[in-house]
């Protein structure tokens, strides 16, 4: 099989616990719609009470878990994708294997003995959504999981790897052993700039990791903090993506290829010192459910044929086609079967 294990992620995998709940629930835990924010202490006890008292939907979610298993779903191959993560040993952990499975992605999650899996509270009232994320166990991650046998193994068989810039808050010595891996054996190593606190926060792992980078993602707002974290005085995305994509890189075989998304706005690609602008398929407002996991679909959907390795262009049409398809639906999720063509 020539695109058996060829996909490898690594990241943060969270449980999305998606439910239709009420006011009292909201002001019971001091939650404000249209709002993401990170569990406090007062914010724990939600997650085992929603399970236990609305009708809830569970999504393996997580950034980087969302990409890998929408280019499962395009590529539509058995086990051509594999994904390392952390959860714990309980009943959500559980419950994000069997998705995994079904999902026809191949995972070694590292099980964590103390710390639950982590969760992201997705609390809907009237159609309005806010989200509540508990990192707990992904944030577990230690670098030994990735030097096992059995979970290098998965390293050895790829050749293509995505990790979202979230992993740097937790792993950064797992990424730079990939990174160093792609590098050595020219494989092509992608990661994403995922949040402008990641750029502004963690710039020194992110730094250490982008000489490494043969792809970087990201969306306007990541790719504006990115530029005025390293002082480039411009708000130009065009102007941006082709400074990162002329980043100094620590292997000559891959030339960099920089991706930044704009909502509504033309996908921007910078490579061989020029930039081309791919326009995006424009979506009634009616037909709009949420934007959750888009920006996780259209990489995902770009990995489908990359791996493929068809032309740039196919690329970007296929992360447009599965960002098009999830932002009809809650949350991160797609109909059995692809219509891409």
């Amino acid at each position: 099989m020539a695109y058996e294990r060829i996909l490898l992620g690594m990241g943060n995998p969270l449980l999305d616990i998606s439910a239709v709940v009420d006011e009292d629930f909201l002001n019971k835990y001091d939650i404000k719609l249209n709002n993401a924010i990170l569990a406090e202490d007062k914010h724990l006890p939600m997650y085992e009470e929603m399970a236990n008292k609305y009708d809830v939907e569970y999504i393996a979610g997580g950034a980087t878990q969302n990409s890998i298993r929408v280019a499962q779903w395009m590529l539509q191959i058995p086990g051509a994708t594999s994904y390392m993560g952390c959860i714990g040993k309980d009943k959500f952990g559980e419950e994000m294997k069997k998705n995994s499975k079904l999902a026809g992605v191949n995972v070694h999650y590292y099980e964590d003995e103390t710390a639950p899996t982590g969760t992201c509270a997705v609390c809907v009232v009237g159609g309005e959504r806010s989200l509540v994320a508990n990192l707990s166990a992904a944030n577990c991650y230690k670098s030994e999981h990735l030097k096992r046998p059995e979970n290098w193994a998965l390293v050895e068989k790829a050749k293509y790897f995505y990790i979202a810039g979230f992993f740097l808050t937790v792993s950064p010595e797992s990424i730079q052993l990939v990174a160093e891996h792609a590098a050595a054996k020219n494989k092509v190593f992608m990661m994403n700039l995922s949040a402008p606190f990641i750029c502004e926060f963690f710039r020194d792992v992110q730094e250490k990791a982008l000489p490494y980078m043969d792809y970087v993602f990201g969306n306007e707002t990541e790719a504006r903090t990115f530029s005025k974290v390293h002082g480039w005085e411009t708000d130009n995305v065009e102007e941006i993506a082709l400074k990162i994509s002329q980043w100094p890189k620590a292997s000559g075989t891959h030339k960099r290829i920089t991706v930044i998304t704009q909502g509504a706005d033309p996908v921007v690609v910078a490579e061989d010192g020029k930039v081309k602008l791919f326009p995006v398929i424009l979506l009634p407002k009616e037909k709009l459910v949420d934007t959750n996991g888009a920006g996780d679909a259209f990489v995902g959907g770009f990995l489908s044929q990359l791996v493929q390795e068809k032309p740039i262009e196919e690329c970007v049409r296929a992360g447009c086609y599965a960002a098009n398809v999830i932002i009809q639906r809650s949350g991160c999720t797609y109909p059995e079967k692809p219509n891409f063509s």
